[in-house]
């Protein structure tokens, strides 16, 4: 095999972009073969706008069986991604899903299950990781120069929706639907980064808050504390009601401090371990010398198309992927932690109660309007 055939499955405003990236030639070793909606006005604007040889199919499952594809991307409703995956790689079809990798653990923990039985690759499109500034971050706290972990704080709230960006689309913004909102929707990236960068939190205690800003059902407003296993703590902070917004990143190691904003890395390095320093100086109010440094990045920052270009590799030559589909669960696991807290109103331990929070997320489910489809598609390029 000398290129691989894809399919894509929901070809909204994701499922679209990824369509065009490869029609233009973007990912060497990947071809557009086939795409899947059950809308349609989608499968009318792939027939006017896509090659006449990209076969046009209305179930994922008969794209999956007609045996023209190598892999699928599947960018449907959260709710569909692991079934799709588990059927692909059944069916002798490599996967990728967006994201998250599901809406709640229990379903993602039995993709993963068939996952680990398939020699088929799996892959999860986390193209925040190909970000040159998070790259170059988890390379430095890898190397240990940074010493341990005492602190994160994230403020993410650059993702401000309009009401009409929830009205687009009848699924968007239930519990039925989408299974949840800005945890589940826009930060799936930042939950990602922040365990590939911190690790697993082993407590979380949340406060989601349902319609604040806008008319839904779901959270748009989110401020949850973390605390990890060697004793430190995080704050996490998103909305999709702030404008113009914020996304600073700041971590506090015992070697100083990182801030990741506006593409920017920049390391407040002390000049010792603040630990050691603190056990041993004989001043009260002494600090360790600190010498600011901008860390030179590579500045590469490919997002989508680095992770299709990743995962084409690895199917043609075994190359590493951008993120393993297996990885999906750890982001999800927060976000499913969040939920869990401020629905119960109290802190919950990790790993969580995976039967508790299915149950009341069901119960949210049982209660969920539902809304009209109003067929419009946003073109989502430049907002992640």
């Amino acid at each position: 095999m000398d290129q691989v055939k894809l399919g894509i499955i929901g070809i909204g405003g994701m499922g679209t972009n990824h369509a065009f990236s490869l029609i233009q030639g973007q990912v060497p070793g990947m071809k557009l073969a086939a795409v899947a909606d059950v809308r349609q006005s989608r499968r009318d604007f792939a027939k006017e706008q896509f090659p006449e040889d990209v076969r046009i199919f209305e179930d994922g499952r008969e794209l999956i069986d007609s045996g023209i594809c190598d892999a699928v991307l599947i960018a449907t409703p959260h709710y569909l991604h692991p079934g799709f995956v588990m059927y692909a790689l059944e069916h002798g079809v490599h996967a990728m899903t967006e994201k998250p990798a599901g809406v709640y653990t229990k379903q993602v923990r039995e993709m993963n299950e068939a996952a680990a039985k398939s020699d088929k690759v799996f892959a999860i499109m986390l193209n925040q990781r190909t970000n040159c500034v998070y790259r170059k971050l988890h390379e430095m706290i890898e190397s240990g120069e940074l010493g341990e972990l005492k602190r994160v704080n994230w403020i993410i709230t650059d993702w401000y929706r309009t009401q009409s960006y929830y009205d687009a689309a009848g699924w968007k913004a239930t519990w039925e639907g989408e299974g949840g909102g800005v945890l589940l929707n826009q930060c799936p990236h930042q939950l990602d980064l922040l365990q590939w960068l911190c690790g697993m939190p082993s407590k979380v205690r949340a406060f989601c808050h349902e319609a604040k800003w806008h008319d839904i059902e779901v959270e748009d407003d989110v401020t949850a504390y973390l605390e990890y296993p060697n004793g430190a703590t995080g704050v996490f902070v998103t909305t999709t009601g702030d404008a113009p917004g914020t996304n600073r990143l700041e971590l506090t190691f015992e070697m100083g401090r990182i801030i990741c904003e506006g593409d920017q890395l920049i390391f407040d390095r002390l000049s010792e371990n603040e630990r050691e320093f603190c056990r041993t100086c004989p001043e009260g109010f002494k600090k360790p010398e600190c010498t600011r440094i901008l860390v030179e990045t590579d500045g590469k920052n490919e997002q989508h198309v680095g992770v299709l270009k990743a995962f084409a590799d690895r199917i043609l030559h075994g190359g590493p992927l951008v993120a393993e589909g297996q990885e999906g669960i750890r982001g999800l696991t927060l976000s499913n932690a969040m939920y869990l807290s401020s629905w119960l109103d109290k802190t919950v331990e990790l790993p969580i109660d995976e039967d508790l929070f299915l149950a009341e997320l069901n119960k949210r489910r049982a209660g969920s309007r539902v809304k009209e489809d109003s067929g419009i598609v946003f073109d989502t390029k430049g907002t992640y």
